[in-house]
């Protein structure tokens, strides 16, 4: 198998779909650091273009957002 076939993938995210713009197994999650298989990526946000792996990430990256 090819690196970009089992390292970190590069997607472009929208709203509910993403494109992936490099190929790859994985995302990082950009409140955890968890890496995301791309098959059970759920959650991000369009607006950041930042992936999360889960409900619990999410919101903690939109409260933190709204923090001073």
């Amino acid at each position: 198998m090819s690196d970009s076939a089992t390292g970190q993938a590069t997607l472009h995210y929208g709203d509910g779909e993403y494109a992936v713009l490099k190929p790859g197994r994985f995302v990082t999650c950009a409140a955890s650091g968890k890496a995301i298989p791309l098959e059970t990526l759920r959650y991000w946000s369009s607006l950041r273009q930042e992936p999360y792996a889960g409900p619990c990430e999410a919101l903690e990256r939109l409260v933190g957002a709204s923090q001073p």
